[in-house]
């Protein structure tokens, strides 16, 4: 964000030197030539994230692998508080030696110990795989602009979401979904010719 307010600013500096130096243009003029100069377009990343197929695709599988962690992990939780309860009533009714409650209390922390390392494994694991989701959709982005600037040739594509205005005329968010999810259509063809060959 400051390397490009850094050459906003350049940009317009550059323009009052030349206005000091070479005969004064018109507004509209001046305002022309920078647009031409530098080219700025931005996308709204929530919308991108919302309609791109691959994210679509993707995010119930990562909210059902975090339902599954969840689920597993109450499961394993309530049997425990359910084992705990039993001992503390059986120690109670002087069901076990001393040596015996001992054994059971020891047994009772090992897997409370076991149920906090799974929780720990389960978010790393999904943490993990979030994380590359993450990142195959920020790369597939990249790819995508790097090709789509080629005919383009914006100076900046940046996001929405760190500018203070954006005039509507420059957003190119609906073109980058619709080439995203091209490009994810013809994977998914690929992927399904692979499957079948492999069958």
């Amino acid at each position: 964000m400051k390397k490009s307010v850094f050459v906003a600013l350049a940009a317009v500096l550059a323009l009052a030197s030349c206005n000091n130096q070479a005969p004064k243009m018109d507004e509209k003029t001046q305002k022309d030539s920078l647009q031409n100069e530098m080219k700025i377009a931005y996308v709204e990343v929530d919308s991108i994230m919302s309609q791109y197929n691959f994210c679509k695709y993707m995010e119930p599988i990562l909210e059902k692998k975090a339902l599954n962690s969840r689920n597993t992990l109450a499961q394993k939780q309530q049997s425990l508080q359910a084992a705990a309860a039993k001992f503390q009533q059986d120690l109670q009714s002087n069901k076990y030696t001393q040596q015996q409650a001992e054994q059971v209390n020891a047994g009772l922390q090992k897997q409370n110990a076991d149920l906090q390392a799974l929780a720990q494994r389960l978010d790393n694991e999904l943490a993990n795989e979030q994380q590359n989701y993450l990142q195959a959709v920020n790369d597939s982005i990249q790819h995508f602009l790097e090709q789509y600037n080629k005919n383009k040739k914006y100076a900046f594509i940046v996001t929405k979401n760190g500018l203070l205005y954006a005039d509507k005329a420059y957003d190119i968010t609906r073109d980058v979904i619709n080439g995203l999810n091209k490009a994810y259509k013809g994977n998914q063809k690929k992927e399904e010719k692979t499957e079948k060959v492999k069958k």
